[in-house]
């Protein structure tokens, strides 16, 4: 009797477990422009690299094109993405050359060489891009 009582509560259970709804995780785009508010590295304040205009990215996920300001220079180059992997090394990236002042815009295009993977975050208002584990640079996405 203990038995069949046992297995009648497993049976329930399994039953309850199979017909409650799983959370869906919300995914959100790449799509628009993004300002750098953080970048992993420089022994400068953030706002000595960057003391006049913050860089940014635009993507364009439709036509695989990313486009932005390095802070400087305009910079513009294909969209490489595999899931959450995302390549700027073979994206055959162009740039305007323009003298800038300091190395902030430099470090930028160093360091979106290095990135590896992405993650957005805070309800798709926060872009991460990594290396490995690190994060190396924050974005925020703009209006």
């Amino acid at each position: 009797m203990r038995k069949i009582k046992l297995l009648l509560l497993f049976v329930c259970i399994s039953f309850i477990s199979c017909s409650t709804q799983q959370k869906k995780l919300k995914t959100f785009s790449l799509d628009g422009t993004w300002e750098l508010n953080y970048i992993t590295g420089p022994k400068i304040a953030f706002g000595g690299l960057y003391p006049h205009k913050k860089p940014t990215i635009v993507f364009d996920v439709t036509n695989n094109k990313i486009a932005g300001n390095n802070s400087c220079n305009q910079y513009f180059g294909a969209l490489l993405l595999d899931g959450a992997k995302i390549n700027f090394k073979d994206a055959k990236m162009g740039m305007t050359m323009m003298a800038c002042e300091g190395n902030g815009d430099s470090l930028y295009m160093e360091t979106l060489q290095k990135i590896e993977t992405y993650t957005i975050t805070d309800d798709g208002r926060t872009l991460n891009f990594l290396l490995g584990d690190i994060i190396m640079m924050k974005f925020s996405r703009q209006k």
